[in-house]
């Protein structure tokens, strides 16, 4: 079974991702991590954020695993600095990146071809177009920022709610207009707001549409 969760910053799609695929029995990649870990070898390598050939062959050349929230990328863990803010800026360049996608997507669909819970914000639409269940998260910029604020308490991390929103609503609205794989819910997604529901709501629906998919086959 392959279930894609697709949304924007702080959706809660690695959350809900993560807890269903617990319930499910199967394995959870969060695809986000991947472009982290290739922004992140590229600031320590020196490459620009605007140069797509060098940022491309990185991608394809780079061998990358994650189990849940941990990562390594050439068997080097790069956990602990995956989130650092020092290269967040250069994050949206290289995702919109053509070459760096093509290349993620072909590791993404090889991690997830037995079965898989994939979060992230083209995996219904292009990662696995024929997933079995399919979802789309939203969010308001309000509960993001509130959301990101706590993962950044929740790692010790300094909050400044005001460059959160900047942030926020920048990656959005970068995601949404890239030409490449943009930000967008798959036409046969199920879409569900989550600004009033808890986390465990939110799983609870998701495993209700598998659950009811499944039963009426």
């Amino acid at each position: 079974m392959i279930i894609a969760i697709d949304g924007g910053v702080a959706s809660g799609k690695s959350a809900v991702g993560k807890r269903v695929a617990d319930h499910l029995g199967l394995p959870f990649i969060d695809s986000g991590l991947m472009y982290r870990a290739i922004t992140r070898l590229a600031a320590e390598r020196g490459i620009d954020p605007g140069d797509a050939d060098a940022l491309t062959r990185l991608a394809e050349t780079t061998d990358i695993r994650i189990e849940g929230e941990r990562v390594w990328a050439d068997g080097k863990e790069l956990t602990d600095v995956i989130y650092d803010s020092d290269f967040a800026d250069a994050l949206p360049a290289v995702s919109a990146t053509r070459g760096v996608r093509a290349a993620l997507v072909d590791k993404q669909r090889q991690a997830g071809e037995h079965g898989v819970v994939m979060a992230g914000r083209d995996i219904g639409t292009v990662v696995f177009p024929n997933a079995d269940h399919k979802f789309f998260l939203t969010a308001s910029v309000a509960e993001k920022v509130r959301r990101r604020a706590a993962q950044f308490e929740k790692r010790g991390e300094p909050v400044d709610e005001e460059a959160m929103r900047r942030e926020v609503e920048l990656r959005d609205r970068v995601d949404s207009e890239r030409p490449v794989a943009p930000l967008k819910p798959a036409e046969d997604a199920v879409i569900i707001d989550t600004d009033n529901l808890s986390l465990d709501d939110v799983i609870a629906r998701v495993l209700v549409e598998i659950e009811e998919t499944v039963g009426g086959e």
